[in-house]
């Protein structure tokens, strides 16, 4: 680990060189959708006691800020079912170290929340969408609010969001039939579209590795449907997704989270709304930052407790063994993506 007793060294470095500089902020496990392949329809979520005020939030941000972390994203389950969201992006936007803060949400509330956001300092949007089709929404999400997710999106631009992707989970005899309306859909919109290999984060449980659309298969099928398409260079290597445009200038990523891990370069940490600190989606171990934030510990003693977390992550997906991935501890609602 870099020489900690420099001001200006990043101490998130973990064993195998890596440095962390992006935080995820789950601030609910709570949704809004019940999407089959995250949420069960009966779940039941965290006392409000357990979860962590915005004040403690921004004071983790605080305390990692010193230590390398100069971006953040929020996430959630759906981080707009909790109230006030902009007072948090707006105690985020007065850290003058962090150089983005983006969020994560599956738009049904975003179109009247939009303004606040982009006012309060919120810089990107990722917006979770799976299919364009009405009848194929309703079927996924449990839920009939495709409307509502579209209206969002609208008024996210209306509001000045100029970086705005859409993200789509890739599972095999689903997303085969969804790929081309929704080029057609961010090509309308002039959005960036990003497909995400299907991870074993589901509520139920029931993830296998026959589920997942490779993304070798969404490429080629693009390209049938849609010409070829150009690599991008890629600025950060730490970023998860190649990606793509087409000759018409939309811009699509692939992460092949399952089939070509990212992990040597990732760069990420997450808090989770409970107030534990994951150094990887995967990993099973967890740092307790709540505990600290309610007995008024130092700062000192938080920054303490997130080295610690960043020095024990391992190589690849929280395993050292190159066995199949198995179900995670948690649900990707519980855990922040």
């Amino acid at each position: 680990m870099t020489d900690a007793r420099s001001p200006s060294a990043p101490r998130l470095v973990d064993r195998f060189g890596r440095v962390h500089r992006n935080l995820r902020l789950a601030v609910t496990d709570r949704c809004n959708l019940r999407c089959r392949y995250c949420m069960p329809e009966d779940v039941l979520f965290l006392p409000r006691r357990e979860i962590l005020t915005y004040e403690e939030i921004v004071r983790v941000v605080k305390a990692a800020v010193p230590l390398g972390i100069d971006r953040v994203r929020i996430t959630g389950g759906e981080p707009l079912v909790r109230r006030n969201v902009p007072e948090l992006v707006a105690g985020l936007a007065a850290i003058p170290e962090l150089v983005d803060i983006a969020l994560t949400t599956n738009g049904l509330l975003l179109a009247d929340q939009a303004r606040d956001l982009k006012h309060a300092g919120l810089r990107r949007l990722n917006v979770s969408l799976d299919t364009v089709r009405p009848a194929s929404f309703r079927k996924l999400t449990r839920r009939d609010a495709l409307g509502r997710v579209i209206d969002g999106i609208d008024a996210a631009q209306e509001a000045g969001f100029e970086q705005i992707r859409i993200n789509s989970v890739a599972m095999r005899g689903f997303t085969e039939d969804e790929i081309e309306p929704l080029v057609l859909f961010c090509r309308t919109r002039k959005l960036t579209l990003r497909f995400i290999e299907f991870m074993p984060f589901d509520g139920e449980q029931l993830w296998e590795t026959g589920q997942v659309l490779p993304e070798s298969a969404i490429r080629a099928r693009i390209e049938r449907a849609f010409g070829p398409l150009e690599p991008l260079e890629r600025h950060d290597c730490s970023q998860p997704a190649t990606d793509y445009r087409l000759e018409d200038g939309t811009v699509i990523g692939l992460i092949a989270s399952v089939t070509q891990p990212f992990c040597g370069h990732c760069n990420r940490l997450r808090l989770t709304a409970d107030g534990t600190v994951r150094n990887c989606l995967f990993s099973r171990e967890q740092w307790d930052v709540r505990e600290l934030l309610r007995s008024e510990a130092p700062l000192s003693e938080l920054q303490e407790q997130i080295v610690r977390c960043i020095g024990a992550k391992k190589a690849g997906h929280g395993t050292d063994a190159p066995e199949p991935l198995g179900h995670s501890d948690r649900a990707m609602y519980q855990i922040g993506g």
